[in-house]
């Protein structure tokens, strides 16, 4: 075969400086060809048309961007794909239009499995806060304070000692994105209570603050539900222009009646999260609320929830709002998917993500029988417990167009990994 990558294609009168446009030549044929595609009862058809349109300059270009307003979930999503790292100004208010949700991140397999802190939070690359450095990227930057010590025996020097030297730092008052990780060198006797109030105390010198994660801590600082977390209702008190609160760790952790105006995101990572917990979260008010997470973990690890304490949450709702409503990491994730199924939220949110959990193909048909569910944009239901049958019959349907939703099913566990007992299926996160 000839390779011909360095000869002229018929697209490039639109792509380059060294052809002149044709005014009604093969390209305007091309465009019309794309359009007679676009418009084809064939998903596969119609998505390898979008794809081809970008090769069309701003002609093919608008026809991407009009396919955000498809009523095909799948055909918005392949749209949304093509679009998404062009820098077109009207790509960007195209997208905001279409895509509230911007949370890719938390799609993301769990980092700490692997020992490891976070590396993207809130859509920006995370740094460790060093003196010697300082802030060089304020608004792009998510900044990382942890508790550090070279040896046992050495004195450490706290997440509060770092955010001292921070807050010294004539840029601090535009940092956009902070994250705590272990604030003292042992988490599991020291609440999160110390540096709570001393990120309180920095109201007034962190006035941009916008995302905050209290606990990225890995289990080779600490198991997650040894983490000894606190009353975190003062930071959103503290910060009214907050957006996004991310926690990890349910051990102590408490919530109590609060209005907060901005928040949009709240994210709750633990082992076992405490349904009094859950019902606290419930009393709070976030009008802006899209976003809600929570990992609901283990009775063995105090999260011994049911789903009558999901209730508010799916049947009231308490959050009209969310786009997004992960209930991760439970031991009951069939009858959040006999529930969720009748919930009001089915109607409104793009993601579901039952992660991490207990899922079945029982759990799996009874939501895909649903045509709300199959209008989804994504079904995360990745570390469950599907059949290696159920996946790729799923997989299959998907890529036939039978499905709009995008299903995600990477890595179920099975019931060997835990003993072969149907009983002894787990959660993914507990201890």
């Amino acid at each position: 075969m000839i390779n011909d990558s360095n000869q002229p294609k018929n697209y490039e009168a639109v792509l380059g400086n060294q052809v002149t446009p044709p005014v009604n030549g093969i390209v305007l044929e091309e465009i019309e060809s794309a359009k007679t595609r676009l418009s084809s009862s064939d998903i596969k058809i119609r998505i390898a048309a979008l794809s081809e349109a970008l090769n069309y300059g701003d002609a093919g270009l608008d026809l991407v961007i009009q396919a955000l307003q498809d009523s095909s979930n799948q055909f918005k999503r392949a749209a949304y794909w093509l679009l998404r790292k062009r820098e077109e100004e009207k790509v960007k208010q195209a997208l905001q239009k279409y895509k509230p949700w911007h949370l890719e991140e938390r799609l993301q397999r769990y980092s700490g499995y692997r020992g490891d802190h976070v590396s993207i939070f809130a859509n920006r690359q995370v740094i460790d806060f060093t003196p010697e450095v300082g802030i060089t990227d304020p608004v792009g930057t998510a900044y990382a304070l942890r508790c550090t010590f070279k040896s046992e025996h050495d004195e450490a020097e706290s997440a509060i000692d770092k955010l001292t030297k921070l807050l010294q730092h004539p840029q601090a008052n535009k940092i956009e994105a902070l994250i705590i990780g272990a604030w003292s060198r042992e988490v599991t006797d020291d609440s999160s209570s110390a540096i709570i109030e001393a990120l309180v105390a920095a109201q007034e010198k962190l006035t941009n603050l916008k995302a905050l994660f209290i606990g990225d801590i890995h289990y080779e600082e600490s198991e997650i539900s040894w983490i000894l977390q606190s009353d975190i209702i003062p930071i959103l008190q503290a910060y009214p222009n907050l957006e996004m609160l991310q926690v990890r760790g349910g051990t102590g952790l408490a919530f109590s009646p609060v209005q907060h105006d901005n928040l949009e995101a709240l994210i709750v990572e633990t082992g076992g999260l405490n349904p009094d917990t859950i019902a606290q979260i419930c009393t709070c008010y976030f009008p802006r609320l899209t976003h809600l997470e929570l990992w609901l973990g283990s009775a063995e690890y105090g999260g011994h929830s049911s789903i009558d304490d999901l209730r508010p949450i799916l049947i009231e709702p308490v959050f009209p709002n969310l786009i997004y409503l992960g209930l991760r990491n439970s031991t009951y994730s069939n009858d959040i998917a006999k529930t969720v199924i009748n919930s009001p939220l089915i109607n409104s949110i793009q993601i579901l993500d039952l992660s991490m959990g207990t899922l079945t193909d029982t759990g799996a048909d009874i939501l895909l029988k649903r045509p709300e569910v199959r209008q989804l944009d994504i079904l995360n239901i990745s570390e469950n417990y599907l059949s290696d049958e159920k996946v790729a019959l799923l997989s299959l349907q998907e890529s036939r167009g039978n499905f709009n939703v995008h299903i995600m099913t990477n890595e179920q566990k099975n019931d060997e990994d835990y003993g072969g007992e149907e009983a002894s299926r787990h959660c993914s996160v507990t201890e």
